[in-house]
């Protein structure tokens, strides 16, 4: 989306790490090049938090459940040098993305469609699927539009908001 550029990103040791192998203008970022930095990023992290977990269970010897909870700390997450890696990394998102006015736009956006949507098959349940008009006895009204809506890719959730309340579209 041209949110975010690799240049923008150079000195934050963990995209600096992967991109290294990919990048060698950093101004220039095809599709195929920001696909392979994003999963070897995430595969470092997810492989990160995986052996230092598996560590943590073995050290704290528990072999049960109810062992787990009652530990009085996490035993699932980065080890100590992912995390300092990483949290350059996550403030580099918050203020450059997750606030960002087109990203802050496009929530707004997405909450007024839920809602709006929402708020209509509340008032008028008869306009879901069958299959989930039939839930509705058991699950009560509003859990089951909310599973409704939580099983609704992007796309289908606008398509269904033009469709309710766009007047020159037919249902």
């Amino acid at each position: 989306s041209g949110i975010i550029t690799p240049e923008m990103l150079k000195g934050i040791e963990v995209w600096d790490k992967v991109s290294s192998k990919y990048l060698v203008d950093t101004c220039n970022l095809d599709d195929i090049t920001r696909h392979q930095i994003i999963r070897d990023l995430t595969g470092m992290q997810v492989n990160n938090m995986i052996a230092d977990s598996a560590e943590r269970i073995e050290a704290s010897g528990i072999r049960t459940q109810l062992d787990l909870q009652s530990l009085p700390h996490n035993v699932v997450g980065f080890g100590d040098t992912m995390k300092q890696m990483n949290r350059p990394l996550k403030d580099f998102l918050f203020k450059n993305m997750y606030h960002q006015y087109r990203v802050v736009r496009m929530h707004k956006k997405a909450e007024r469609i839920l809602t709006e949507l929402f708020n209509a098959y509340v008032i008028e349940p008869s306009m879901l699927p069958k299959h989930f008009q039939d839930q509705i006895e058991e699950k009560g009204k509003q859990r089951t539009i909310c599973d409704y809506l939580a099983g609704m890719t992007d796309r289908f959730a606008v398509d269904e908001y033009s469709k309710l309340f766009d007047p020159s579209l037919l249902p």
